[in-house]
């Protein structure tokens, strides 16, 4: 008699809904792609009903699969809320991953683990330091529990369902260039190397973008997804970039920032699964991020 759905291969499914091939199920969850494939073909015999098809090399859900994998989700959603209602009885310290981007972990992330060393002072707290597309991504994959991302004006990032946003707060974009340059606009820079971010991220249109408004096509000699690398390219005079006012909040690399037209800025925001979202730890990580910023923000 058969004793229902194996969770386990559910939560293989949901994977491969997610990350879109076999190999890159076994990568996340450190099995081999052969594993993977038994335990979703035993899946499928479990559920009676074709859940895979071939597609080329790869293979993707079939319309039962989908329906199946949406309910792994629920699933795994109802669980991840009954496991936080069970710690909060037994008093379980809380255990928050966080991905992070790399200037706001430069900038927040000391004050932050300052405050919840008081306010939660067995709570323990991961980061890892990834871009904002990535974070996201984990965190509704379950990688991390939560995100700190960001957002350029113009350029919003896709909802992704079953994530929950609370913004943290605006960060003015300005141009940096070195402290002896003459650069006094944007359109000064027409004729000097710029130092961006790598193609494909959000960041990097927006930069191109605003440089085009200008009146010219920025020559990007320099890609770097390390800002603190940027910055110091730009503060030897090697270059000019956009930069966050974060970045360069605890940075004593010298540099010179110069207003940009219409004062833009970047929208900061905290990305959580909805079945965690109000749980101590998420609850307490949020409180003390907004704590470190408004500090960040008056300094």
């Amino acid at each position: 008699m058969s004793m229902g759905w194996s969770t386990h291969r559910l939560l293989l499914l949901r994977e491969l809904q997610l990350r879109g091939t076999i190999t890159a199920v076994a990568s996340a969850l450190r099995y081999s792609p052969s594993t993977v494939s038994q335990q979703l073909a035993q899946l499928e015999r479990e559920v009676g009903a074709p859940l895979l098809q071939a597609d080329g090399r790869r293979v993707r859900l079939t319309p039962q699969g989908e329906t199946v994998a949406a309910h792994a989700a629920r699933l795994m959603a109802l669980e991840e809320q009954a496991r936080a209602e069970i710690d909060i009885a037994h008093a379980t310290p809380p255990h928050v991953r966080i991905a992070a981007l790399q200037t706001s972990a430069h900038a927040l992330l000391s004050r932050m683990l300052d405050v919840l060393a008081v306010s939660h002072p067995a709570m323990r707290v991961d980061v890892w330091v990834l871009p904002p597309e990535e974070g996201l991504f984990e965190v509704e994959a379950r990688g991390f529990d939560l995100a700190i991302a960001e957002q350029y004006p113009g350029h919003t990032r896709e909802r992704r369902p079953g994530l929950d946003r609370v913004v943290l707060g605006r960060d003015p974009i300005r141009l940096a260039v070195g402290p002896d340059s003459p650069v006094t606009s944007l359109a000064d820079t027409k004729d000097l190397p710029w130092v961006m971010e790598p193609v494909g991220t959000a960041v990097r249109t927006w930069s191109v973008q605003q440089c085009r408004e200008a009146g010219f096509e920025p020559d990007v000699r320099y890609s770097a997804a390390d800002l603190l690398a940027q910055v110091r390219l730009i503060s030897s005079g090697h270059a000019v970039g956009l930069l966050p006012e974060q970045l360069l909040t605890t940075e004593d690399t010298p540099v010179t920032l110069i207003d940009l037209p219409g004062s833009p800025s970047r929208e900061l925001f905290t990305a959580a699964r909805e079945s965690s979202r109000d749980t101590s730890g998420i609850v307490a990580v949020r409180a003390a991020l907004e704590r470190a910023f408004h500090h960040t923000r008056a300094a």
